[in-house]
């Protein structure tokens, strides 16, 4: 009885690929109806591997096989591409901050420079002129006197 049954199960696996092996040139048939694969095969390269089935088939299994790694190597490339690019544009904003404030800095450091010694100079040139003034009065007298000679010429020339 197991005997008989392992006899159908295996006859029913012979008529279903017999039935598989007989759709396939439909199969083939709808295939090479499709106008893509039809103007592939109209050119050299479709009728080389049309001529060679075996190379066909290794052309098709290594593009089968291959299309993951490629995938996946082309994502990788892409996420490098933006993530460097990316990182470009955060170091160059970085860099400019760090530059415009060391700027910032700088000038502010020579503003205050420059307050300080006009500062000094301004207190210095007060300082003397009023140490001259005291010990040499005659300074002041040629000083007002250049003054009121100035002031009498230009009153004459007008």
């Amino acid at each position: 009885m197991e005997m008989d049954q392992c006899n159908s199960k295996s006859k029913s696996r012979v008529t279903e690929f017999q039935q598989l092996f007989g759709s396939w040139p439909t199969l083939l048939r709808r295939l090479y109806d499709d106008p893509k694969v039809a103007q592939l095969m109209k050119t050299r390269i479709g009728q080389y591997l049309s001529s060679h089935p075996f190379f066909a088939l290794m052309v098709m299994v290594f593009g089968a096989m291959s299309a993951i790694p490629v995938g996946m190597f082309l994502s990788f490339a892409l996420v490098t591409i933006i993530m460097s690019a990316l990182g470009l544009v955060f170091f160059e904003a970085f860099l400019l901050f760090v530059g415009g404030t060391t700027l910032l800095c700088v000038l502010s450091g020579i503003a205050l420079f420059s307050v300080i010694v006009s500062f000094i100079l301004n207190a210095l040139y007060f300082t003397i002129s009023n140490i001259l003034s005291r010990y040499n009065p005659n300074l002041i007298k040629q000083h007002d006197v250049q003054e009121s000679e100035g002031k009498t010429s230009k009153t004459k020339d007008m």
